[in-house]
C-alpha cells in the first residue's frame, strides 16, 4: 500500500535537506508545463521551501494550446514565474544547421533542449537550483530527453510511478485538472501513452509487481527499458587506471 502522506512528507524533508547543503538560501527554478509532474514538484517545493523561494518558467514554444494550465498552476501556488517564448531560439538552431537535413528524432527533441537552457540562464540568475521533473514510469522507458527535461540538479519525484505521483498530487491539494490532465509531450500533438503503445496504468503496475497481461507490450517495454537505461548513467569516460582491463571486460 502506497502511503502518499508518508512519501510527500519524505520527499519535502528531503528538498529541504538538498538545499541545505547544495544550496542554502537558493531559490528551485522549475519548468512549468501546466502537466501533473512538473505541478507536483512546485508544490513540493513551495511546501520545503516557501512560495518566495520557487519560481516557474513558462516556455511556450510560439503557441501552446495548454499554457492556461500552467498559469493555473503558479497562480494556485502563489510563486514567482517568467515567461520565455522559445521560438525563436529553435528556429534559429535549426535555420542555422546549413547542409544537414535534421531528422524528425532531432526536431522533437530541439525544444525540450532548448528549454533547458533556458531554465539554467534563468537559474543562474535567481540563484537557482534547477528541478527534473520526471517521474519513475517515464524513467524506466526512457520517455525524457536527454539534456533536456531528463536533467537538472535535484530529483525529488524520480522515485515514484505516475499512478503514485496522482497520490502525491491529491494530498498537495492540486487541483484535480492539472492532476488528472492527458500527458503529453507537447511535440508529437499525441498523449504519452498513445506514443508509448501502452498505459501508464499498465506500466506501473508491470514495475511495482511484474505483471502484465499483454505479452506485445510487456516486450516494448522490455526493449525500451533496455534500450534507454544510457539516460540514466553518468557520462562514460576513459579511466586510464584501467588500462587493460577492457579485453577482459568485453567477455563478461
Amino acid at each position: 500500500m502506497f502511503d502518499a502522506v508518508r512519501m510527500k512528507d519524505g520527499c519535502v524533508a528531503w528538498i529541504r535537506d538538498f538545499f541545505e547543503k547544495n544550496g542554502m538560501g537558493c531559490n528551485a527554478v522549475i519548468g512549468i508545463s501546466g502537466g501533473k509532474d512538473s505541478s507536483i514538484v512546485a508544490a513540493l517545493c513551495v511546501e520545503a521551501l516557501g512560495a518566495d523561494r520557487v519560481v516557474g518558467v513558462l516556455m511556450p514554444n510560439g503557441e501552446q494550446a495548454d499554457i492556461d494550465m500552467a498559469y493555473l498552476l503558479v497562480n494556485h501556488l502563489g510563486i514567482r514565474h517568467f515567461v520565455v517564448d522559445i521560438h525563436d531560439a529553435v528556429e534559429g538552431v535549426k535555420r542555422n544547421i546549413k547542409g544537414l537535413p535534421l531528422s524528425r528524432q532531432t526536431i522533437l527533441n530541439l525544444p525540450p533542449r532548448i528549454r533547458m537552457a533556458t531554465l539554467y540562464a534563468v537559474s543562474q540568475s535567481v540563484n537557482g537550483r534547477v528541478a527534473n521533473t520526471c517521474n519513475l514510469s517515464e524513467d524506466w522507458v526512457g520517455y525524457s530527453t536527454r539534456y533536456g527535461d531528463s536533467v537538472g540538479d535535484f530529483s525529488p519525484c524520480s522515485h515514484f510511478t505516475v499512478h503514485e505521483m496522482k497520490q502525491i498530487g491529491r494530498v498537495l491539494g492540486l487541483p484535480e485538472v492539472l492532476i488528472e490532465k492527458a500527458p503529453s509531450d507537447g511535440l508529437t500533438g499525441k498523449t504519452d501513452e498513445d506514443v508509448l503503445g501502452f498505459t501508464y496504468a499498465e506500466l506501473d503496475r508491470y514495475i511495482r509487481t511484474g505483471e502484465i497481461d499483454d505479452p506485445v507490450k510487456k516486450e516494448r517495454i522490455d526493449t525500451l527499458h533496455v534500450k534507454n537505461l544510457f539516460k540514466l548513467e553518468l557520462m562514460p569516460s576513459y579511466d586510464p587506471d584501467t588500462e587493460g582491463d577492457h579485453d577482459e571486460a568485453a567477455t563478461l
